[in-house]
């Protein structure tokens, strides 16, 4: 009960974007990357990132897996404690290191319809689509 409370709180910070308060809005969804600006994301490769129980957050960073949670701190939503695997895959690094050091920079977030974006303040640093 106290997880539903506190997801349904992150909820509620995400964004006025958010039809409804609706916890169930990010909990045991799939998500996979669609747009990070400024790069060409490789054909090769995905990235995904995937919302479990407890604020729980793993996905795949196109060549290596990595996880952590999300956590709310003075009103922004921020992804804590990340940690990858180590594999070097010269054909995604580039994709790799950007998308890693944006997951790192996440202060908030907005959804909309089947569409996730991940915020730094108002700059746009990842967006993903919602994998059914």
């Amino acid at each position: 009960m106290k997880n539903l409370f506190t997801l349904a709180i992150i909820l509620g910070l995400f964004s006025a974007c958010l039809e409804k308060n609706d916890p169930k809005k990010l909990t045991n969804t799939k998500w996979e990357l669609s747009e990070l600006p400024g790069l060409t994301l490789p054909a090769s490769a995905k990235a995904t990132l995937v919302f479990g129980d407890s604020l729980k957050i793993s996905g795949k960073s196109f060549c290596n897996s990595y996880g952590g949670k999300a956590e709310i701190a003075d009103q922004k939503i921020v992804l804590k404690e990340v940690i990858s695997t180590r594999m070097f895959c010269q054909e995604t690094d580039a994709a790799e290191r950007a998308y890693m050091q944006a997951i790192n920079q996440v202060t908030g977030a907005k959804i909309m319809d089947k569409e996730l974006q991940l915020l730094k303040g108002n700059e746009k640093l990842l967006v993903f689509k919602k994998i059914d």
